[in-house]
C-alpha cells in the first residue's frame, strides 16, 4: 500500500468541519477539518487502526478482508464520515485495495494495448456529423474521425496526450474559454484512472513530467480531486467554426475496458450542429 490512500484520507478529512458532523469545536486546532481520532470514532474503528491506514502501514486487525485489504464495512463507514460522493467512494476502494496487475501475455506490448480495432475506427468514421475519438486510461488519443481532426487537430499533432496538450501547449488557452474548469476535470479524471491502474509506469511518468513542468498541474494534483469525465458540455473556441458549446458522451469499448469513445453530440438544429457542419465542409474542401 503506497502513500496515496493516506494522502487521500487526509485531504478529505481536512475539508470536513467538526460542526458538520455534530462534534463540538472547543480548543485550538492545529490543522483544518477533523482529527484522526474523530474520524476513527465516527467510523467505528480504533484510532490505531485508522492511523495505520493514513500512514500506509496496512489495516491489521479484524476489519480486513481475507486477502488483507480493508473491508467493505470500514470503507463504507469512512466514505460516510468523510462525505464522499460516488466517484470518491469508488476511488477509495481502488486505492485501499489495489488490484494485482496481470502478467502481460508473451509478445504483448504497450503498443499492442493501445491499438484500436478496425471495427471501432469504422464506427468513428461513420459518425460524420459528430466529432469522435478514442482515449486510453491515460487520456491519450488513440484514434479519431475526420470531424474530430478538423475540430481538435489530432492529425498534425506531435503529442496526442490530452493532459500534456492542456498543461504544456499554450494554444490550449485559446481553445478552452473555461480552461480552469477543463483543467480541474482533466486532473480529477486522470487521478481516478490512476487509482484503477496502480503501478502503471507510464501514468506515473506522465504525472511526474507534468508536476515538474506545470505549477498549475502540481496544485490541482495536490487537491486529490476525483471525478469521471463521462458526460457533460465542453466549450471550445475554433478559429473557423467560432465558439461551440458541445455536449459530449463517453462509451467504453467492448473487450477493451481501458479504451473510451468520446463523442460530441450537439442537439439537432442547434447552432453548434450548424457550425460543425460548416467545419466539416471546410475541412473537406481544404483536403481536396
Amino acid at each position: 500500500m503506497d502513500g496515496e490512500l493516506g494522502d487521500f484520507l487526509r485531504s478529505r478529512r481536512a475539508r470536513i468541519r467538526p460542526e458538520e458532523v455534530g462534534l463540538p469545536t472547543y480548543g485550538r486546532r492545529r490543522v483544518p477539518g477533523l482529527r484522526r481520532e474523530e474520524v476513527a470514532q465516527l467510523a467505528g474503528v480504533s484510532v490505531d487502526y485508522y492511523v495505520r491506514l493514513e500512514q500506509g502501514r496496512g489495516p491489521g486487525g479484524p476489519s480486513r478482508t481475507k486477502s488483507g485489504g480493508v473491508s467493505d464495512a470500514v470503507l463504507d463507514a469512512l466514505a460516510r464520515v468523510l462525505r464522499l460522493d460516488a466517484a470518491e467512494h469508488e476511488y477509495l476502494r481502488a486505492v485501499a485495495r489495489p488490484r494485482r496487475r496481470g502478467v502481460r501475455a508473451a509478445g504483448a506490448s504497450r503498443d499492442t494495448e493501445s491499438r484500436v480495432r478496425p471495427g471501432v475506427q469504422l464506427i468513428l468514421d461513420g459518425m460524420d456529423r459528430n466529432p469522435a475519438y478514442v482515449l486510453d486510461h491515460r487520456m491519450e488519443v488513440l484514434a479519431w474521425n475526420a470531424l474530430a481532426d478538423a475540430l481538435l487537430g489530432f492529425g498534425g499533432a506531435d503529442d496526442l496526450s490530452l493532459p500534456r496538450r492542456l498543461f504544456l501547449d499554450p494554444a490550449s488557452r485559446d481553445l478552452y474559454p473555461d480552461r480552469d474548469e477543463v483543467t480541474a476535470q482533466t486532473v480529477a479524471h486522470l487521478r481516478l484512472q490512476a487509482g484503477h491502474h496502480p503501478g502503471d509506469r507510464a501514468t506515473g511518468e506522465l504525472v511526474a513530467e507534468l508536476s515538474e513542468a506545470s505549477a498549475e498541474f502540481r496544485r490541482l494534483w495536490a487537491d486529490h480531486l476525483v471525478k469521471p469525465c463521462d458526460h457533460g458540455v465542453k466549450l471550445l473556441r475554433h478559429p473557423v467554426a467560432g465558439l461551440l458549446s458541445l455536449p459530449y458522451e463517453t462509451l467504453t469499448v467492448p473487450g477493451a475496458p481501458d479504451q473510451t469513445i468520446v463523442a460530441y453530440v450537439p442537439e439537432p438544429g442547434s447552432d453548434a450542429e450548424e457550425r460543425l457542419a460548416l467545419l466539416g465542409s471546410w475541412a473537406t474542401t481544404r483536403a481536396d
